[in-house]
């Protein structure tokens, strides 16, 4: 099921992702290192939402995850701030042979809150850091407040500030600037000459911003032993080093201290009263 868009003013990153839309699951979603680092969120996924949920999803990207998510029998509201990637999205329901219960919606998260109050979910996910594109996490919180009852919950995947991998890798190349990138907590990336900004909250400051409407239940590291994605030539050329590292991610991704350091992490916020 498909609906209209409710977003007609040129957003930033959606904007900067039209122009990524065509090629983000060559890129991205069919590589190993993709596969890999989703693999371990639908992990958790599926222990955090049961059959027959209604999800409202973020920054959803291709329709991967929604895809995924309405095999398992849950209904999905799928938003995005790129008109291209939902149309791709689109694209790939249509051609599914069997019906799937997903409602595609071209929508920034900043304005979720134009989604009617009174609709309510059983609860939110946002993966590969979409959330990161946000400078103020506060405001995102307080409309998803509307959208869930108490005990409901959200599983939000950020980019981390701190990735052990990526500062090792660069630091090796004599690469100090891309090493240290994201210890700032914010950068610019360009992407087919769309700049865009890119923020890397801590975790400090993500539970700050959730903390008046929701609790932080889990946290769970992504990337911690995979690489990030543009090491995907080193994974295909090593791949017995690769499997090795698939099967250490499962040990690491819940050490204290560690499961902040990968590539992602991966929390999940329970709504409390307030």
């Amino acid at each position: 099921m498909i609906s209209s868009p409710l977003s007609t003013t040129v957003h930033a990153a959606g904007a900067a992702f039209d122009r990524l839309a065509p090629i983000y699951d060559q890129k991205f979603t069919d590589t190993l290192i993709g596969r890999a680092q989703r693999n371990a969120v639908w992990k958790v996924l599926l222990k955090t939402f049961n059959h027959d949920d209604n999800i409202l999803e973020l920054n959803c990207g291709t329709g991967e995850d929604a895809l995924f998510l309405a095999q398992h029998g849950i209904s999905v509201m799928a938003c995005d701030a790129s008109q291209e990637m939902i149309t791709h999205a689109e694209q790939r329901f249509e051609a599914q042979t069997t019906p799937l219960p997903v409602v595609f919606c071209h929508l920034p998260t900043e304005r979720i809150n134009e989604l009617a109050p009174v609709r309510r979910f059983d609860g939110v996910f946002s993966n590969f850091s979409g959330l990161n594109c946000i400078e103020d996490l506060a405001p995102v919180a307080a409309s998803l407040s509307q959208f869930v009852k108490n005990g409901d919950r959200l599983l939000l995947c950020f980019s981390t500030r701190v990735c052990l991998t990526e500062i090792f890798y660069h630091l090796a190349l004599g690469q100090k600037r891309k090493a240290l990138r994201r210890l700032s907590g914010h950068t610019q990336a360009t992407i087919d000459g769309v700049t865009l900004d890119v923020h890397y909250p801590s975790l400090h400051q993500i539970r700050r911003s959730f903390g008046s409407h929701f609790r932080l239940c889990s946290t769970t590291g992504i990337g911690v032993a995979i690489p990030p994605s543009y090491l995907e030539p080193w994974a295909r050329n090593h791949p017995a080093a690769f499997r090795i590292l698939c099967r250490l991610e499962s040990l690491l991704a819940r050490v204290p201290l560690l499961r902040s350091t990968g590539d992602h992490v991966l929390l999940c916020f329970e709504k409390v009263s307030v």
